[in-house]
């Protein structure tokens, strides 16, 4: 290249400098004039670019020419280099798995080699590697022969990173400490040392939900057996693409006193989710609040269902009339706490149903008949207008007095739905801090970790001693084992352990 054409190459790449800084200059300028007040700038601003122009044109003549495409390939080299997926400095345990015929005869066989896999574990408060080494073995006597190696232990998912114990400790973050996947990711990370996606996170959590779900389904089917059920749903959001904004759905929950809890998402509250939630062949009692779906859900079915009240709405529409009508409303609530005054006494003598219904009948009945009589007066009287809060309470009570007394005439029926209402709770403290269900099918994913969680709640188990546990026996499980499984099964079965310990 002359001398000439290098002036020329030099003075176009000048100008497309300035023509480029002119640019920006007026782009900023623009955003000056038109620009909301926080995007204001300051005119000394403006000459900080000139200022690293000027250092640019400065740094291209002493650089070599060459010095460019060395700068990209070094960038390439470093964008190309891997970082260790595991720390180094993480404790490790090393598990040494054998063939079956070489810990028969080990005088018979030489080592040849071994094959290790790596697995992510977790302990509480720590991380650790679990070291799978599986040595490979060749006979003394036929050295021939191909070698033998110990098959991998089954598990959740080839190549999987994580143990049953990390997917269980990711589970219980989000379902019972109430830890949203982005903050337990930042928890890894700072804490830990250890970076976790929260997209490798989302799916060791499907991944669990795919593995339980057989357990979830055995638990739904031996629930509907019964002939007593309450039911209560709520509202949670969900993402939909396209929508605009994030729909709401509804975590159905269903469960028995003492029994599990099964909950069921569906993206509507209509009468037609309960024909999808309660089998045609279900026939008896079902206890649920005032919700008018109910009661339609009663009338198309073909089969015999009833239909059980809850006293602690009717109390609470009083509750919130008493400063408008003070004697009035006192004089209902303390008929009302009679009532569960009795109840009280029953649950702590532990009776039965015979015995239950028997004291309801001698005890709770005339006090059921007294308030029905009050209130059919207050009606009648209309000195409550029906739009005041007083006038709702009596309208809602007279509403759902046939379902109020059917606890009266079954000694196996609560009172009320409050059960069911405690179990919904950790789900209305959990969506305050992850928000809302990713996508439409995730919904039912948390509606089945939320079972099983619930129901070892209620059995009085750890729920990732649980999950640890019957994670690692899953993928060597068969259906059969499915009924064992269950956190019902599962404390049983550790009571008796428990029991054989202290009789030894």
């Amino acid at each position: 290249m002359s001398e000439r054409e290098c002036q020329l190459e030099e003075e176009n790449r000048r100008l497309r400098e300035e023509n480029r800084l002119l640019r920006e200059k007026v782009d900023l300028l623009i955003r000056k004039v038109f620009g909301a007040s926080s995007e204001k700038l300051d005119a000394n601003q403006l000459l900080l670019l000139e200022t690293e122009a000027r250092k640019e044109d400065e740094a291209c003549a002493v650089v070599r020419p060459d010095a460019q495409a060395d700068d990209v390939n070094a960038g390439h080299r470093q964008r190309g280099r891997k970082t260790p997926r595991l720390p180094e400095d993480l404790p490790v345990e090393e598990h040494v798995l054998d063939p079956e015929e070489v810990r028969r005869a080990p005088q018979r066989w030489r080592c040849i080699g071994q094959e290790t896999s790596e697995a992510l574990d977790y302990r509480p408060g720590r991380f650790c590697r679990v070291r799978t080494i599986r040595r490979k073995f060749v006979s003394r006597e036929a050295p021939y022969q191909p070698p033998v190696i110990a098959p991998l232990p089954p598990s959740l998912q080839e190549r999987c990173l994580a143990t049953p114990g990390l997917i269980a400790h990711v589970v219980i973050g989000k379902y019972v400490d109430h830890l949203p996947l982005y903050r337990q990711e930042q928890i890894y990370k700072q804490r830990h040392g250890v970076w976790l996606p929260r997209q490798t996170l989302a799916r060791w959590v499907e991944l669990a939900a795919f593995w339980l779900e057989p357990i979830y389904r055995h638990m739904r089917e031996e629930m509907m057996r019964g002939g007593y059920l309450q039911i209560d749903e709520t509202p949670v959001r969900y993402l939909q693409p396209g929508a605009g904004k994030a729909p709401q759905g509804y975590l159905w929950t269903c469960a028995r006193p003492g029994g599990d809890v099964i909950y069921t998402w569906k993206p509507s509250r209509a009468a037609g989710c309960l024909g999808d939630i309660i089998p045609a062949d279900f026939g008896g009692i079902l206890q649920c609040d005032g919700y008018q779906a109910y009661r339609s859900f009663q009338n198309n079915r073909a089969g015999p269902l009833q239909l059980a009240g809850c006293w602690a709405h009717v109390r609470r529409k009083f509750y919130d009339a008493r400063e408008r009508a003070p004697s009035t409303a006192g004089w209902i609530l303390r008929q009302i706490s009679h009532l569960y005054r009795i109840e009280s006494h029953l649950r702590e003598a532990e009776t039965g149903p015979g015995l239950r219904h028997a004291m309801r009948s001698c005890r709770s009945a005339p006090i059921h008949r007294r308030l029905h009589r009050v209130l059919v007066r207050l009606k009648t009287s209309r000195r409550y207008l029906p739009q005041s809060s007083m006038g709702r309470a009596i309208d809602y009570a007279l509403g759902q007095w046939p379902t109020l007394g059917v606890y009266l005439q079954h000694g196996h029926v609560e009172i009320d739905n409050n059960q069911i209402e405690n179990a919904i709770r950790p789900t209305a403290v959990g969506k305050k801090n992850w928000l809302f269900f990713g996508d439409k099918d995730a919904g039912q994913r948390s509606a089945i970790l939320y079972s099983l969680i619930e129901s070892c709640r209620r059995h009085r188990i750890d729920p990732h001693a649980w999950l640890s546990d019957v994670l690692a026996r899953l993928p060597q499980s068969t259906t059969r084992d499915i009924p064992s499984l269950t956190p019902r099964a599962w404390a049983q079965a550790q009571q008796q352990k428990a029991n054989t310990r202290l009789a030894a």
